[in-house]
């Protein structure tokens, strides 16, 4: 039986409540914004210590939520011999794509495909490889980092629900990660191709990324985009988007590309660049 509250957000009107929520964190206006910011700060413990700018320098509190961190203070993992973590947060699950399905919770799945818009070409690239899902909390740093080397190819904006993406609703919604509206992203570098798909939760404003998209976020139409022969490059470690309020980032990779680190399990705490994977040389 689900819980209070996976049942109260079946019932919550999702969509108005997260733009409610953005023109909130968007606004401007010195007295609401730096109270949001302060009292936001102090309620989750956020480490401003590791930030760029004062709690008094930003301009709104979506400025705020994806705030810069200082240089040097994520050092990235070795690339050639690493997948690095995308974000700051902690692993909800990881494992092996079998069978075209991915693991969320006990008792509960969801299909690459799914995940990916109903991508079943893409996702078949994916069969028997490796998946991590990481979550990012609000005291989280919310900017989303490359874990290796790649060439962007296509993108896919996928409208959906907008349930939280903590554990609890994690253990209590079917395919919870592939019915929240969501961006994958697919990928192709020197550890074959990958998908960084970001999903999107209740009042999280909007998904967004360091090259134009004609997605805003909240549609009701998938939108997909081809970035080939041109694709942008990024290197590992490189900013990729970034979440206005928090959500969750999904990993796929091809098989016989990664494994991940020894005594890596669900729940445990990963910051951005930390090794997370070793690379297996040459698909061995």
């Amino acid at each position: 039986m689900a819980s209070p509250f996976v049942l109260l957000q079946h019932l919550t009107p999702q969509h108005a409540l997260t733009r409610f929520a953005g023109r909130l964190a968007g606004s401007q206006q010195p007295w609401l914004r730096d109270r949001m910011i302060r009292r936001f700060a102090a309620a989750y413990g956020v480490d401003m210590s590791e930030a760029a700018r004062g709690l008094g320098d930003f301009s709104s509190f979506n400025d705020f939520f994806t705030r810069e961190l200082k240089p040097g203070v994520r050092p990235l993992a070795d690339a050639d011999s690493f997948i690095l973590s995308p974000a700051d947060g902690a692993v909800s699950q990881l494992g092996t794509i079998t069978q075209g399905r991915i693991f969320q919770a006990k008792g509960r799945e969801f299909t690459a495909a799914e995940l990916l818009g109903d991508g079943a070409e893409a996702a078949q690239r994916f069969e028997g490889g490796s998946f991590i899902t990481i979550y990012l909390s609000p005291k989280d740093y919310h900017r989303v980092h490359m874990p290796a080397a790649g060439v962007l190819q296509s993108t896919a904006y996928i409208p959906g629900d907008l349930f939280s993406v903590n554990a609890q609703t994690a253990d209590g919604v079917d395919r919870l990660f592939a019915r929240n509206e969501r961006l994958a992203c697919l990928f192709g570098g020197p550890v074959g191709a990958f998908a960084s798909v970001m999903v999107g939760a209740m009042i999280v404003a909007g998904i967004d990324t360091v090259w134009p998209h004609r997605s805003s976020g909240h549609g009701r139409e998938l939108v997909r985009e081809d970035f080939t022969p041109d694709g942008r490059q990024f290197a590992a470690g490189d900013e990729m988007g970034r979440f206005y309020l928090g959500s969750t980032v999904v990993l796929l990779f091809e098989p016989g590309r990664v494994a991940w680190i020894d005594g890596l399990r669900a729940g445990d705490p990963v910051r951005m660049g930390q090794a997370i994977g070793q690379r297996l040389k040459d698909g061995q």
